[in-house]
């Protein structure tokens, strides 16, 4: 069976899947079509249902669960994980306007429910905030990804971690994205699809330079260094399976942040 596979090009997701990608692990039949787009995109197209399997941000689940599951592997959910955000240094008025890696994602939920004195949170490219934000042209931005290792090389600076403020608050893991699977295909397609995820990501763990060259061919940030931080932040026991905890943050973050 062929299924389309919708995932973002970040070094996470790329260290999950590539065995799973390159075939080498054992998946139960199954083959894949990938496509890789901006965690925005990948919200915006599964809220069309474009494809069987897609990584997507956690805020945006209550808009497609009747349409996709998620599945129990693949979470980027953790401690001290959380989005930044940053300002120009020097910058001494309110944030006001705030640039966000898109309306749908869980990095502009949690802005706007942890600091309500933003008047207004821009859509724009995740790769383009830092930018955006020293030229002057918005208050703040959030970062994800890459840019959250690398904001202090620009003239840049911290405002809050707001990982740091979710575990303040609710004392749980950040649950930042998932991997969901199209409900009509059935219990046993998302069954295997969770069992063969789990051996892409247990084989990602036992053999991490492996997939480096494939990590590398899709990352904002190529040095060695960013990209093993990255996954380090990002990759974790919450990936192999959710757990009571897991489901507990993401019942938590679609119950009281998500408008």
């Amino acid at each position: 069976m062929r299924l389309k596979l919708y995932i973002s090009p970040c070094p996470n997701d790329t260290f999950m899947f590539h065995a799973l990608v390159h075939g080498l692990v054992d998946c139960e039949g199954l083959e894949f079509d990938v496509e890789y787009h901006d965690i925005e995109q990948l919200n915006s197209r599964a809220m069309a249902a474009e494809a069987d399997v897609s990584k997507l941000s956690c805020a945006v689940l209550p808009a497609i669960l009747k349409q996709y599951a998620l599945l129990d592997s693949g979470a980027a959910l953790g401690r001290g994980n959380g989005p930044l955000l940053v300002k120009r240094k020097g910058f001494e008025g309110e944030l006001k306007r705030v640039a966000v890696p898109g309306k749908y994602t869980t990095a502009n939920a949690l802005v706007s429910g942890l600091f309500p004195m933003i008047e207004e949170c821009a859509p724009m490219l995740f790769s383009e905030i830092a930018e955006a934000v020293e030229r002057g042209d918005y208050d703040g931005g959030v970062l994800i990804h890459e840019g959250r290792f690398v904001y202090e090389r620009r003239n840049l600076e911290l405002v809050a971690d707001l990982g740091v403020e979710w575990e303040r608050l609710t004392d749980l893991p950040l649950p930042l994205g998932g991997i969901v699977v199209r409900k009509e295909l059935g219990a046993d397609v998302k069954q295997r699809m969770e069992r063969v995820l789990r051996r892409s990501i247990e084989y990602a763990f036992a053999n991490p330079m492996a997939s480096r060259d494939y990590v590398k061919a899709h990352a904002r940030e190529l040095e060695d260094d960013v990209i093993d931080k990255h996954i380090a932040l990002f990759v974790n026991d919450f990936s192999l399976s959710l757990g009571a905890q897991g489901r507990k943050a993401i019942s938590y973050l679609i119950g009281e942040v998500v408008e």
